[in-house]
């Protein structure tokens, strides 16, 4: 048979395909997103799992006018492919290529931008709402995950939702998953209603001679909503979805495409907000995913034949911090470990294995992992919450309110500080040390090599008060020279101190910041390097050093507005600091490279500080 996707460039083609052609169509985009995936790295198994669902949407609801919202983005790639970027989709991920994740910026199909989750029901409602008030056609469809559905503001928009008087669509995609396995009440209960066999049989049963009923029209459709209505009372005493508004229909198999389809054709016709319940397997069509779909969730490059990746991975920031943890709580029975449905990505499952009763996996709610790690500690517990960089500013609020505020002892392990590559713009740690730097009496920590983490956790959770925050880079430790010695001291100073220039930074930039020491160096400039270890409070004495500098230039992996190097200059203005301060971070948001290019294009690597520097010395 002929290729089809190659004759697919918009929703539109696929109007005229038969369904057994759009079969064809599901297992040859299940192909190339495997190819593409292994070559770029990306979200897999989430893709995978999705296929047939993106088909029957795009089918269905494939005209300009139609609005389908996805919420994280993770299976978006089959979207992407249908709507104008099959051939695009070969650079997803890479520097000037497609994002991993739907963005308005890219393409007029993607309705919103997304990376966080939880989102896509309030986003979608919102331009329900737009379009009735603007009196425009079109659907709009919101699609949610199982995972996405413990995030909190899912259930605001579903709240609203079912207030709403026309047509609005929410596909809950279940795949018994988010990251790692679903946990809570909300897994409990999907999982009640996907295995009730009293409900399902009398639902089919009902179904099915309803369907050979030859009247149709309107009085028809009632009758079989009426009829569905009270089975679903008596045998379920309604749903959560219902009592909030929403007609709920399902759970029905998300790999049936032609039954998907004509699901969502008479979806159409109803005038009302209502929930469909779909359920799917997460890397179907690639056994590797199938067998172990958290570990092919997010991945790097790897064989396709073998599944393995292609760059095995080895300790990192994330590995040393479960270790640290691990061998912490063995002596201390009050440290408990805190995530937010990342108990693999944060490298917590040891700790889960060995201490399950000190461990808590809250699902995606990051707001409540902070402020239920406050209780923890409010009882007498030493709660240590990791949390992604990205992800933790959903927290904010908690922060405040629920920790700082009340002076609780809380650490909060922010992984994936800094630029984090790839996943790009949503997913770019950049801005924790600038609004964590604003939170009252916090400490901030921020390594650059393993031995400082571990320092930094060890004084996090024994000599610091009230909130703690340590933050660490994704992936590993870059260069450290051999005559550095890490003290754990809230500040080291690097190089000659006579020299006339100082640099100062913090984080794996020190890194760089050596290299660029070496190749300043060799055209005949010196420099110092201070490093902060501790980047709030930045430690008087570190000032006072810096200042007897004429030239300072401070580099930051992380807004320069209201990030560490505008706190480093006001404290030099406060002891009348008289020389010339020089500060790069970061001013927007960063796109999706990898972190080596994401940071030459931010010139801050060795040589773009090389670059700061010799043009403002030599001028």
């Amino acid at each position: 048979m002929a290729n089809l996707l190659d004759k697919i460039d918009s929703p539109a083609d696929l109007q005229s395909l038969t369904n057994e052609e759009l079969e064809q169509l599901c297992a040859e985009i299940r192909q190339k997103i495997i190819k593409i995936v292994s070559a770029n790295g990306g979200h897999l198994a989430s893709n995978l799992g999705t296929v047939e669902l993106t088909v029957a949407l795009e089918k269905v609801f494939g005209k300009p006018e139609d609005r389908i919202v996805w919420d994280v983005g993770h299976q978006a790639y089959t979207h992407k492919i249908l709507t104008g970027r099959r051939e695009a989709i070969s650079t997803i991920r890479t520097k000037g290529g497609i994002s991993g994740f739907p963005n308005r910026q890219e393409s007029p199909w993607d309705a919103f931008t997304a990376g966080h989750s939880s989102t896509s029901i309030s986003a979608a409602l919102g331009i329900a709402e737009a379009k009735a008030i603007r009196g425009e056609t079109g659907h709009v469809v919101a699609v949610i995950g199982d995972g996405a559905l413990t995030g909190g503001l899912a259930y605001e928009g579903l709240n609203n939702a079912g207030r709403f008087h026309k047509n609005f669509i929410v596909i809950l995609n279940d795949n018994k998953m988010s990251i790692s396995h679903n946990v809570g009440g909300i897994a409990r209960y999907l999982a009640h209603m996907r295995t009730k066999p009293a409900y399902l049989k009398a639902k089919s049963d009902v179904e099915s001679t309803l369907h050979h009923i030859p009247i149709i029209g309107d009085p028809m459709r009632n009758i079989i909503k009426k009829s569905k209505a009270v089975l679903k009372q008596l045998l379920y005493n309604s749903t959560l979805f219902e009592d909030l508004g929403l007609f709920y229909y399902g759970p029905y198999d998300g790999h049936d495409l032609p039954q998907l389809i004509e699901i969502l054709q008479n979806a159409k016709q109803i005038d009302h907000p209502m929930l469909i319940h779909v359920l799917t397997e997460k890397g179907r069509g690639y056994a590797f995913a199938e067998k172990n779909p958290g570990a092919f969730h997010g991945v790097s490059k790897f064989d396709v034949k073998t599944g393995k990746s292609v760059h095995p991975g080895g300790e990192n920031f994330s590995s040393v911090f479960g270790m640290q943890i691990c061998k912490l709580a063995r002596e201390d029975p009050k440290i408990c470990a805190v995530t937010a449905a990342m108990r693999s990505g944060t490298c917590l499952e040891a700790f889960s294995h060995e201490f399950p009763e000190r461990f808590f996996d809250v699902g995606i709610a990051e707001e409540h992992a902070v402020t239920f790690s406050g209780g923890l500690s409010s009882a007498g517990m030493l709660p240590v919450c990791a949390i992604y960089s990205t992800f933790l500013q959903r927290s904010y609020d908690q922060l405040i309110h629920d920790a700082a505020l009340q002076r609780l002892k809380l650490v909060i392990a922010v992984d994936r500080a800094g630029v984090v590559g790839e996943d790009g713009e949503t997913h770019q740690g950049i801005m924790d040390a600038a609004f964590l730097s604003t939170i009252p009496e916090i400490t901030i920590y921020s390594p650059a090599y393993y031995e400082e983490l571990c320092m930094d956790l060890q004084k996090a959770l024994y000599e610091d008060q009230n909130v703690v925050a340590v933050r660490y880079p994704r992936g590993c430790q870059l260069f450290k020279p051999f005559d550095f010695i890490p003290d754990g001291m809230p500040y080291q100073i690097y190089g000659e101190k006579s020299a006339p220039l100082l640099l100062v930074t913090y984080g794996r930039l020190f890194s760089y910041a050596c290299k660029a020491k070496t190749l300043l160096k060799e055209k005949g400039i010196k420099i110092s390097i201070l490093k902060l270890n501790r980047i709030k409070p930045i430690d008087e004495k570190a000032i006072s050093f810096a200042s007897a500098y004429e030239k300072i230039f401070f580099f930051e992996e992380g807004m320069e507005e209201g990030g560490i190097g505008e706190h480093f200059l006001r404290m030099l203005k406060q002891i009348n600091f008289k020389g010339e301060y020089y500060l790069r971070g970061i001013h927007d948001f960063v796109p999706h490279a990898t972190v080596d290019q994401a940071l030459k294009e931010l010139l801050l690597d060795a040589d773009g500080m090389c670059q700061m520097i010799l043009t403002e010395t030599l001028n």
